[in-house]
């Protein structure tokens, strides 16, 4: 049984989408990076006694997706990636919690994105507890994980001259997130 993070308490803890960020990067050309974000974000942290048995829900409304692009913004959302008609959320339900030091930690769970479920690890640091102006109890984490577009059915392969892909496979998931005691 491992130990709250210092200053975490149990209970229910709900993700501000005011102040926290989800976002993803992908290789453009194999030369660039594009980032983007999904602007409506939602989810909660259920704080157990140990860190092991504590459990994590998140999603994402795939219409919110911005990359500062409208055009790519809509070809993310169609059948070549998001397919955001059918599948209008990408969701994540944790199954683990694992350790590494007193701040870090493996956040393991189902990510569900396009309709296909896959488990992901996520890298997650915690940040600490304050009291915001408010009065309100927060905490802070962030957590990165690098997934393969193609395991969640994301098939668009357009190639360059040059062999390359014009948007690569890898993409890097980060979250910042804002946890408000409820």
């Amino acid at each position: 049984m491992t130990a709250l993070p210092q200053g975490l308490t149990t209970g229910t803890w709900n993700i501000d989408p005011v102040h926290s960020e989800f976002t993803f990067t992908a290789r453009h050309a194999g030369v660039s990076k594009v980032r983007g974000h999904f602007e409506d974000i939602a989810g909660s942290v259920s704080v157990a006694e140990s860190l092991e048995d504590s459990t994590v829900t998140a999603e994402a409304d795939v219409e919110s997706i911005t990359t500062r692009n409208p055009q790519r913004d809509g070809h993310l959302k169609s059948g070549d990636f998001f397919e955001s008609e059918q599948n209008p959320k990408l969701t994540f339900t944790s199954t683990g919690i694992n350790a590494k030091s007193a701040d870090e930690f493996e956040l393991v769970g189902d990510l569900t994105m396009r309709g296909v479920t896959k488990e992901v690890v996520f890298a997650t640091e915690f940040s600490g507890v304050a009291t915001d102006p408010n009065e309100n109890q927060v905490a802070g984490l962030s957590a990165a994980a690098t997934v393969d577009r193609k395991d969640f059915g994301m098939e668009f392969d357009a190639v360059l001259g040059g062999g390359e892909l014009l948007v690569s496979n890898k993409i890097k998931i980060e979250l910042e997130l804002e946890l408000v005691k409820v």
